[in-house]
Parts: structure tokens; C-alpha cells; sequence
């Protein structure tokens, strides 16, 4: 009987030690080893072995310009969304992971991307629910696929004969953490196991061309749940984000080896299912009766799309000593940046003020081009006066005071026009070499924050 072998693994970062440590020298957390059992698979004993499988021959180097490479048609799935954020579509043989809030819809998102993938064999591997459960979700969407398989399974090797018999176009695994490998002796959703079953999947993945979807958990600091090392064998890595008691829910990425990681969906949680929103910006926009002081309109890019959010602030005096900053949805950093420079080049005294402010529609932005924005709603709520509701702002905010040029100017103004703004207010260095004329909405150009006060206040 071969001996039982034991090996400290990291619970945070997957760091491996012969011996217990309090510290991990990886990650810098304290009281995170645990001892797991591992066990040394036979030569010729794999996880995933394709039919015909025999001895492989030794790879060797070539030269780079002799690598034969074939560009691969991406899979359309019908949701624009989804493509978006992938790059254009499923790459075959592509190992996706998508973590997320628990409940923010993360299976609903990918049952019904199977139930509207047509003409695909789908096979969807569920470890948390049953196959009752699915179907009952599924009958209340309205895509409907004849070749969507259902397998409550958490055993690997239990899905890979599956696999075999069924040889499906697209696998989805519901989820990562709940799949245990008989050649890793520890529990499920331990750091061993986590990382015995990507690499088995990958494997799967890579050898077939089968694209592969994992879901995956995520801790109670966002961060998505199990090794790090998880992320790094995983070819796109997607975040479900949004307020699950809210209908819209957000979907971006952290990495993407096929594509930008700027992009961004969103979707409408309904009961039948999530909808995609073609036009983000008409319901990042609130509908108001009257003009609101506070209140200032940004043109952002996210990714290749444009967005139009508002800029809420309130700026009130301090009553209760320090003074506070608040900020939801905009670095916190940047805001007192931004405060710093309207106290020192406008005058305006700050010091002694509540500031709290809000990107409404629960988006987190981090684009430069909102400066001018936010200091124009920071303005606003200090001087009590409103701004008006047909001007929108797209332009940095220097320590000197200046307004300097953004990226895709372009694509800013026409979004604003397209939704109806008679003005929006940039900095006079970034549309130099523009043909204005091919825009109907007035465009202000401003180089310092002076003459933007003089231009709307």
C-alpha cells in the first residue's frame, strides 16, 4: 500500500509547504496552511484521456514564423452582451470563468446562453442543484434548446464518461468548488482540489476544442474564492457584478486572453430570464420632474462603448468635527484630489464641508474623463445652484487646474447628441483636428476650470 502523503497548502494564494508556517511567505496572511492529503496519480493514469490516446510525441522548439496558426471562427451565442465582453463571441477550446454575489444570477446567466446556443450539443454539469431545479428555472425562460443536457454530477471522472458518450459542442460546470477528483484525497472546494479539477477541465478543453464555462465562488471580499492560481490557468476570467435587491445587473473582465478587458454588459434581471440592455446610458440617466443642484452629466467610455452617467454629490458643512468623504462608485482618492484642486485654483472653501458623492445606477468608474463632471456637480451642490439639464461634460481635471484632452472624444459627443444633450463641454485640446461641423450639438471648449464656472454658473 503506497504511503499516504500530507502537504500544507496556502487557503488564500494555494502556496505549498512540506510544513505547517503561521505566515505564508506568498501572501503575507497569518493561520491560512491547512494540511491536505495528496496522492501522485500512475504514469498513463490521466483524468481525461481522448479515445485513441497513445504515446505522444516529444515536443520541440521551432521558430516562431514557422508555428502554424489558423484563426478560429468564434461562436455568435445571440447575446450581444455576452459577446462583448468575450471579445466577439466563444472561442473554441476557451476556458471561461465567471464568479459573482451568490443569487446575482450567475447560473441563470449561463443556462440560458445553453438554452439559446441553437444547433450546439450543451451539456450543463450542476454540483448544487438537481435536475428538477434546473428545469424549473429553465421553463421560465423563454429560449428553448432540444440539445441542452442536464448532469447533476460532482465527480470528474463520473462527467468525463459522460463527456465521452455524449461528446458535447459546450460544457458548463455549475460549479468549480462543488467537483471533486478521486485523485486528490481532500475535500471538496479545498485548494488541492480546486486546482486538481481546473487542470483536468483545462486539459479537457484545450486537447478537444470544447469551449468550457466554470462557475465559481467568490469570498466575502469579492475576490473570487480558492487559489489564485485558479484565475491564472483560466483563459477569461468575467465578474457578475450588481445590488441583487436592483433589476440591472453588471458583467466585466479582469482578463481575457482573446480580447479587451474594458468591456462591460449589462443586463436586466426579469423573471423569464435576463435581458441585455442595447442602450445602458437611457437607464444610467434618471427621469426628473425638476433640475436638481448636485447633479452633472458624464460622457465615459467603457471599453469601445460610450456611457452617459450622472454625477450626484452633496455638499453640506461640517457639523460633527472631521469633516467626511464619501464617495460610492468613484475612487475615494481621486475625489479628494479633485477637491484639493477646486480649493487651491477656484477658490472654493472646502475644507470645512461634508462631501459625499454618488455614480447613480450602482456603476464603479474609473475613467479620467469624468473630472470635469464631478467637479461640476461638486460646484453645483456648493454654490446651490443647479446645472442645467441639457449640458453633458467630458474632460480631465489637472492639479494645475487645466483641463486636459480624453480618449475617443469623438464617440463622447456623438453618444451625448444621440440622446438628445444641446451641449457638452470639453477640454479645447481634444478636438483639435475635428470637423465640428458633423455635429449638431454645441460643443464648449474650455482649457482651465475658471472658464468653465463662468461658462455654467
Amino acid at each position: 500500500m503506497a504511503k499516504v502523503k500530507t502537504t500544507f497548502f496556502c487557503q488564500n494564494c494555494g502556496a505549498q509547504s512540506p510544513k505547517w508556517i503561521g505566515r505564508c511567505p506568498a501572501c503575507g496572511e497569518w493561520n491560512t496552511y491547512v494540511e491536505e492529503i495528496v496522492q501522485k496519480e500512475e504514469t498513463g493514469k490521466g483524468s481525461w484521456k481522448p479515445q485513441g490516446a497513445g504515446t505522444k510525441k516529444a515536443s520541440s522548439p521551432k521558430r516562431i514564423h514557422e508555428v502554424n496558426y489558423e484563426e478560429q471562427a468564434r461562436w455568435i451565442t445571440g447575446d450581444p452582451e455576452l459577446d462583448r465582453v468575450l471579445g466577439g463571441g466563444i472561442v473554441p477550446g476557451s476556458l471561461v470563468l465567471i464568479g459573482g454575489e451568490p443569487g446575482i444570477g450567475k447560473s441563470t446567466l449561463m443556462l440560458q446562453i445553453a438554452l439559446i446556443l441553437k444547433g450546439k450539443t450543451i451539456l450543463y454539469v450542476s454540483g448544487e442543484e438537481s435536475e428538477a431545479q434546473i428545469k424549473m428555472r429553465a421553463d421560465r425562460m423563454e429560449a428553448k434548446n432540444p440539445d441542452c443536457y442536464v448532469l447533476s454530477e460532482t465527480n470528474t471522472q463520473q462527467i468525463f464518461q459522460q463527456i465521452e458518450v455524449l461528446n458535447p459542442d459546450l460544457l458548463v460546470i455549475d460549479s468549480i468548488q462543488t467537483l471533486n477528483s478521486q485523485y486528490v484525497e481532500s475535500a471538496a472546494g479545498s485548494v488541492s482540489q480546486v486546482r486538481e479539477c481546473t487542470a483536468e477541465l483545462m486539459k479537457f478543453a484545450k486537447e478537444t476544442g470544447t469551449p468550457v464555462f466554470l462557475i465559481g465562488h467568490i469570498t466575502k471580499d469579492g475576490s473570487i474564492a480558492g487559489p489564485k492560481v485558479l484565475e491564472h490557468m483560466v483563459d477569461t476570467v468575467l465578474q457578475f457584478e450588481g445590488d441583487r435587491h436592483l433589476t440591472y445587473r453588471i458583467l466585466r473582465t479582469s482578463k481575457n486572453r482573446f480580447g479587451s478587458t474594458h468591456e462591460l454588459g449589462i443586463y436586466e434581471m426579469r423573471a423569464e430570464g435576463l435581458r441585455s440592455v442595447a442602450n445602458p446610458s437611457e437607464i444610467l440617466l434618471t427621469q426628473r420632474e425638476e433640475v436638481l443642484n448636485g447633479v452633472a452629466i458624464g460622457a465615459m467610455m467603457e471599453g469601445n462603448r460610450p456611457l452617459l452617467i450622472e454625477i450626484q454629490s452633496l455638499v453640506s458643512p461640517a457639523t460633527y468635527g472631521t469633516p467626511q468623504r464619501s464617495s460610492t462608485g468613484h475612487d475615494a482618492k481621486r475625489l479628494n484630489m479633485l477637491l484639493a484642486v477646486l480649493e487651491k485654483r477656484g477658490g472654493m472653501k472646502l475644507g470645512q464641508q461634508d462631501v459625499f458623492l454618488n455614480v447613480a445606477g450602482g456603476l464603479r468608474v474609473d475613467d479620467p474623463g469624468l473630472d470635469l463632471a464631478v467637479c461640476a456637480s461638486l460646484i453645483s451642490s456648493y454654490e446651490d445652484t443647479p446645472v442645467s439639464e441639457h449640458i453633458s461634460f467630458a474632460g480631465e481635471v489637472g492639479l494645475g487646474g487645466e483641463i486636459r484632452a480624453v480618449s475617443r472624444i469623438e464617440n463622447r459627443i456623438a453618444e451625448a447628441e444621440k440622446l438628445g444633450f444641446k451641449k457638452i463641454m470639453v477640454s479645447k485640446y481634444a478636438v483639435k483636428g475635428l470637423d465640428l461641423k458633423k455635429f449638431k450639438i454645441q460643443i464648449l471648449q474650455v482649457s482651465k476650470l475658471e472658464e468653465m464656472y463662468q461658462l455654467i454658473f
